[in-house]
């Protein structure tokens, strides 16, 4: 990697771009990494991620090297902050920054994830276990995190991790793996009904008890939460 020096002779931050995708998927809150194939942290998993081109937009290189490293494409990435605590990468002074998406279990379903050869294996892991991670992408996955539990808690943030219809049941079992805690079942459904982000679509879904009554996010508030910067 060749280091870039300023106009006084001292060289120049390299500039990097990490990827944070989650999906909620058979009852786990997951996150894509990438296992490296390369120095430094041979073998460790990672965020997908790399260098930035001298000529390159931030947003195109995010794109590129998910596609390159994952085979995800054709989704919508929000930028969640930049990190640039000296000593994070052992190779150069490196400012990263940080990408963040939320995909729906059927979205993921429709990409064929797999590693390249440069990045090597790519998978979903579960975010509460989690192996040892490269450079400082612990501290920036807890971070992504904690975005996400701030923002769920007054937004229609939801939509993106749920099918079209969902129960109650399966909202809240959202929401209590993301916020890691358990909820009231009565409590939860007055205050999240009492929020009219969510409507009734008149259907009913069969199980073991009394048939469920199906909800959708309105179309209302997810127009708001789509216009939103949800990550600023």
């Amino acid at each position: 990697m060749e280091i870039a020096q300023d106009v006084g002779g001292g060289p120049l931050p390299a500039v990097t771009v990490d990827m944070i995708l989650f999906v909620f998927q058979e009852g786990a809150l997951r996150v894509l990494l990438i296992r490296r194939s390369h120095e430094p942290f041979l073998g460790k998993w990672a965020l997908p991620g790399g260098f930035v081109g001298e000529q390159e937009d931030l947003y195109d290189a995010a794109l590129r090297e998910l596609k390159e490293e994952t085979n995800v494409s054709n989704i919508y990435l929000e930028q969640l902050y930049t990190f640039g605590k000296p000593g994070r990468d052992p190779r150069a002074r490196v400012v990263t920054v940080a990408y963040f998406a939320l995909l729906g279990a059927e979205e993921v379903a429709r990409q064929e994830v797999h590693g390249s050869t440069a990045a090597g294996e790519a998978r979903w892991w579960d975010i509460y276990g989690l192996p040892e991670l490269a450079f400082d992408h612990r501290t920036i996955l807890d971070y992504a995190l904690l975005r996400l539990r701030w923002k769920l808690e007054w937004t229609a943030l939801g939509f993106l991790l749920l099918p079209s219809e969902f129960t109650l049941s399966e909202l809240q079992r959202v929401y209590e793996t993301i916020l890691h805690a358990s909820l009231d079942k009565r409590n939860f459904r007055r205050k999240i009904l009492a929020t009219g982000v969510l409507e009734p679509t008149g259907n009913l879904r069969e199980g073991d008890h009394r048939p469920a009554r199906l909800y959708r996010f309105a179309a209302s508030a997810v127009e708001l939460e789509q216009a939103r910067q949800r990550f600023p």
